[in-house]
């Protein structure tokens, strides 16, 4: 047997190992189109995901007119490098098949193709106004200020920009409007009162609409009140009644200063400042002398710029302390309720609280209900009811959707009873577009 081992012949040196074939890639993935416009489509992919030891040279981009047969397919002359491609120069409205395929010395790979033709236009985003948040409120400005509004939007194709004012055109004279491919500029060189009102801006791209409106409200100081007297004198004491301004200055009256000066030296002295009341007793007159009154209106603005004084002027008597004739007990205590200041109208917004204000005299002191949509409203915790010296407040704390309405405040005692009502509206919070999540 060792002779036969000895015989075995030698084995054959083995043939050089040939070269791995050239094999192509998998096919490219995720392809889609990026943006398109009227001439062009730009689309992206990513690389395959088998790429072998052959590696990777570049990509085709092969199109065709959708109905057209698939050896119609034309073919980008360079290998691209990029997983991104703009086709240019197509003719608007045309549809395009688009696939990709990957290149390397083993060949072609499998194409990757879009699932439908895509149309060579425009991408029409629909038009949106984004009226910033300090606009959403109403807007308010003093006469003369110069308003200067940017107010941006969205929209592709370049939207068609319009306003009106309270529903009809704007005044040119008045509004200068610039619009670019992102704002609109509302601008007015100096406010004028009648400048104030619902401005609406609309965006419109082919068929969709975007509107938004915006209060404007120019307001300026108020007048003096209509009228000032002195209906009572009694000891060191004067009663003065007056009543509201004709012009509020387009904003409403917030308080009234009133001011006295004695005949002799006839120096103004203010006793009373942001007083919400339309009469007022002053005290601590000094006996002997004799006194003119003048009151000023106040609103967000300021004070009137003049006053209106008292025709009548009052004399403290030296004997003012027994000067007491019986009448005007009655004239100054019993009386049935009034109201001095009404309720006005207020809107909010869903959540954020609101208070309404009147005052009121009568005497004895009137028993105050307030009521919603003529129901008492009680001892609900969402309302804080309070009456201080004659000024009666209601606070409406975080108001959903149900509380509006029209709300009243009845002011009774026995010599009988008064009412005043205003409507308070609800609005939904505006939401931007880019707060929803």
């Amino acid at each position: 047997t060792t002779g036969e081992a000895a015989a075995a012949p030698e084995p054959e040196p083995k043939p050089p190992t040939p070269p791995p074939p050239k094999v192509p890639t998998s096919a490219p993935v995720e392809l889609f189109v990026e943006d398109k416009n009227d001439t062009s489509v730009s689309i992206i992919w990513s690389q395959p995901e088998n790429i072998g030891d052959t590696g990777l040279d570049g990509y085709v981009i092969e199109i065709c007119k959708d109905g057209s047969k698939s050896s119609d397919f034309s073919v980008n002359e360079e290998l691209q490098k990029a997983c991104r491609y703009v086709i240019k120069n197509q003719t608007t409205g045309d549809r395009l098949k688009i696939r990709v395929v990957a290149v390397n010395e083993g060949g072609r790979s499998p194409p990757v193709a879009l699932a439908e033709p895509v149309v060579v236009k425009e991408v029409a985003d629909r038009p949106k106004v984004r009226l910033p948040r300090f606009l959403r409120q109403r807007y308010v400005a003093r006469v003369g200020d110069k308003i200067n509004l940017t107010i941006p939007f969205t929209g592709k194709p370049k939207p068609v920009v319009s306003w009106t004012k309270n529903g009809g055109p704007l005044d040119t004279k008045r509004v200068n409007i610039r619009s670019t491919e992102r704002d609109s500029i509302l601008f007015i060189r100096a406010a004028e009162r009648d400048d104030s009102g619902v401005y609406e801006m609309s965006v419109k791209v082919e068929d969709f609409e975007d509107k938004a409106p915006l209060i404007l409200q120019i307001v300026e100081l108020p007048g003096p009140p209509a009228s000032v007297k002195i209906v009572d004198t009694w000891g060191f004491n004067v009663a003065l009644e007056w009543t509201a301004p004709k012009d509020n200055g387009n904003t409403e009256i917030t308080g009234y200063t009133v001011q006295k000066a004695d005949k002799k030296t006839g120096d103004w002295f203010t006793v009373l400042e942001h007083y919400h009341r339309l009469n007022a007793t002053i005290s601590d007159l000094i006996m002997g002398n004799t006194y003119k009154f003048r009151v000023f209106s106040e609103n967000k603005c300021g004070i009137s710029e003049s006053a209106t004084v008292a025709k009548e002027e009052a004399k403290i008597l030296k004997t003012g302390i027994e000067y007491k004739p019986p009448e005007y007990k009655e004239h100054d205590f019993a009386e049935p309720p009034k109201f001095t200041t009404a309720l006005n109208d207020r809107s909010t917004t869903v959540g954020y609280s609101t208070k309404l204000l009147c005052s009121v005299r009568g005497f004895p002191k009137p028993k105050i209900e307030w009521m919603k949509n003529q129901m008492i409203i009680g001892d609900d915790p969402k309302f804080r009811q309070i009456c201080v010296q004659g000024i009666c407040s209601l606070e409406i704390r975080k108001p959903g959707n149900f509380d509006g309405g029209v709300y009243s405040c009845r002011a009774k005692n026995d010599l009988g009873e008064t009412v005043v009502s205003c409507k308070l509206e609800i609005k939904q919070p505006v939401i931007p577009e880019g707060d929803k999540k």
